[in-house]
């Protein structure tokens, strides 16, 4: 998958194409059905199938006080977002001048003369250009009049929720784990490294990791069942994200217990990767450090019987 970093790196005969504008954060089941439909059509056309999307966050630069935790980091969304089989990924800077575009100059200057657009798929609440005056009327209006199609796709429902980027973090941010899996056509995972200054050696002995900061979204404080990959290696886990109250000072952290462990290879920069399968408990602060023990103990009962159950034949 190609990845133009702006606007100068689009090759001038590059196109015809069918895309999608959108920050495809997450990208969730809904972002798949429109990519799906534009992966079948485009080659039936002859043209690339692209999507455009935004570095950073529209909302970090127009509303930089919402604090808005992404579902996916960059490098996340664009892994995301190759394994669909796209040709391309076209990421705008979000910059002032872009902001600043009317609809018309966003549909004429980017769609039209720089992507030349056969066909724009965009969902029902799709707004674009300043102020986001732009909508799917609008849209379908300027491809009248510059010779591209748009397809508009309603909203996508599962078990009555929406599939949208905005639900699946309040879903996670309320520890509902399992349905955002279920939205997202995946588990919520988190990216990082082992947290610096802890003493990691070339050779890890102790079953336990604790992540280095991580700035974007995580579950709602409590202890999940988990899966780990650490560097190649992937391992069930239970997983706690919070302050640890039973030792007294709050202390955030997000700290992996790893139950099928052996000594592995584990350095400052190795990756880790969190995927969060099913919500246990609520972080609790317990009478002593022997109590605690004692639960971690039935978190790690459960989990196993979880992995488990999960790994019956058929």
């Amino acid at each position: 998958m190609q990845v133009f970093h702006n606007l100068n790196e689009v090759p001038g005969d590059f196109g015809p194409t069918l895309l999608s504008v959108g920050n495809f954060d997450g990208v969730h089941r809904a972002h798949r059905a429109v990519l799906e439909d534009i992966l079948t059509r485009a080659p039936q056309q002859g043209a690339k199938a692209v999507a455009v999307t935004f570095e950073p966050h529209p909302i970090r630069i127009l509303r930089p006080d919402a604090g808005l935790k992404l579902l996916t980091p960059l490098a996340e969304k664009l892994r995301l977002l190759e394994s669909t089989g796209l040709d391309a990924v076209l990421l705008l800077p979000f910059t002032r001048d872009l902001s600043l575009m009317t609809p018309h100059q966003f549909a004429h200057d980017i769609l039209k003369k720089k992507l030349h657009a056969r066909e724009v798929h965009e969902g029902y609440n799709f707004h674009f250009g300043h102020k986001a005056a732009g909508n799917v009327e609008m849209l379908t209006e300027f491809g009248r009049e510059m010779g591209f199609e748009v397809k508009v796709y309603s909203e996508m429902k599962l078990r009555g929720e929406p599939v949208s980027s905005s639900h699946i973090r309040k879903l996670i941010a309320a520890g509902r784990i399992s349905r955002a899996r279920h939205l997202l056509n995946r588990p919520f995972s988190i990216l990082s490294t082992p947290g610096r200054g802890r003493g990691y050696g070339s050779k890890y002995t102790v079953p336990t990791i604790n992540l280095s900061r991580y700035e974007e979204l995580v579950p709602q404080d409590g202890v999940y069942i988990t899966r780990t990959r650490v560097g190649a290696e992937c391992f069930d886990s239970v997983t706690n994200v919070g302050n640890r109250p039973t030792f007294g000072t709050d202390s955030f952290a997000i700290e992996t217990h790893l139950l099928n462990f052996h000594p592995i290879e584990l350095g400052p920069d190795t990756e880790v990767e969190i995927h969060f399968l099913e919500r246990l408990r609520d972080e609790i602060k317990f009478p002593s450090v022997d109590a605690l023990k004692i639960q971690i103990g039935r978190d790690v009962k459960k989990s196993n019987r979880y992995f488990h159950l999960l790994n019956l034949p058929k």
